[in-house]
């Protein structure tokens, strides 16, 4: 159905029982994007979304919204607010509720709480091939920082000499954030600590020193690290990734080069955006699909 322009939108703080409405809507909103452009969907089934939303609207550790028109929900946004520089996504909006400014509603309201809370900056990650997110985007301020590679499959090196991988334990939190600081100038703790409790976090060492962690080796885990080297070895150390895939920074030459010796493949392209604070990476990193 689709919505008579001239109707109110309205915002409203999520609610855990606003995830299967939610999600219903975000499963519908990637399967159409993907379909009109011939790439795989993010989410494999309406179930699929229903419980990846479950846990950012019942964590305090993220914001969500949703808006509504005579109503009924039609698009809902979140953002993970566990560092101080925040993580937009995923933002999504019915396809038949879709140009009628839904989308740029959400958004203005997100980036004007962040403003209010004195957020540091704020990062997300949209598809390279939608033209309309890119400009809506920009247009509300982001800059274009990084094009990424979504990949996925599993590494023929199964270890690379020198590094040894294994699960991150609560003791090497710190020297996991102290990494984190080096390569982005800021720690994302919270989000860590979570998945080290969860027991989807790594970390790599040389020479008994930790030079790099992964939060999750998934769509939307993150990782840093000191060396490409690192980030090799964390790689090389799944049977497999989590959703469609890892993101790859692809300016990260080396890196995206031996991903695909290694037999990964690139699912589809996506791009980082930023507005507020930006530090150029000083290591190896992963950025997840929030960022």
């Amino acid at each position: 159905m689709t919505l008579n322009l001239a109707t109110r939108l309205d915002l409203r703080k999520a609610t855990p029982g606003d995830v299967p409405a939610c999600g219903r809507i975000c499963y519908e909103a990637f399967a159409a994007l993907s379909r009109a452009h011939n790439f795989p969907s993010d989410f494999p089934s309406p179930e699929a979304a229903i419980g990846m939303l479950g846990v950012p609207f019942a964590d305090p550790g993220f914001h969500c919204m949703v808006a509504l028109r005579e109503g009924r929900i039609i698009g809902s946004i979140c953002l993970d607010e566990r560092a101080p520089v925040v993580c937009l996504g995923p933002i999504t909006v019915d396809p038949g509720a879709q140009n009628a400014g839904a989308g740029r509603l959400l958004m203005e309201a997100a980036l004007e709480r962040e403003r209010g809370r004195g957020a540091a900056g704020v990062r997300l990650v949209q598809a390279a091939f939608h033209n309309r997110t890119m400009a809506l985007y920009a247009s509300l301020g982001f800059d274009v920082r990084e094009p990424l590679s979504c990949m996925q499959g599993r590494t023929r090196t199964r270890s690379l000499p020198g590094c040894t991988v294994r699960p991150a334990r609560a003791e090497d939190l710190d020297a996991c954030c102290a990494v984190a600081q080096r390569v982005h100038g800021f720690e994302r703790r919270g989000e860590l600590e979570q998945m080290i409790r969860a027991g989807e976090a790594r970390l790599v060492s040389r020479a008994g020193r930790i030079t790099g962690y992964a939060s999750a080796l998934a769509f939307f885990g993150h990782a840093a690290a000191e060396e490409t080297t690192d980030l090799k070895a964390l790689l090389a150390s799944a049977d497999g990734f989590q959703g469609p895939g890892v993101l790859v920074p692809t300016r990260n030459a080396g890196l995206f080069r031996w991903c695909l010796a290694e037999g990964l493949r690139v699912v589809q392209p996506l791009t980082l955006m930023s507005v507020g604070l930006y530090h150029e990476p000083n290591g190896a990193w992963l950025p997840s699909i929030s960022s």
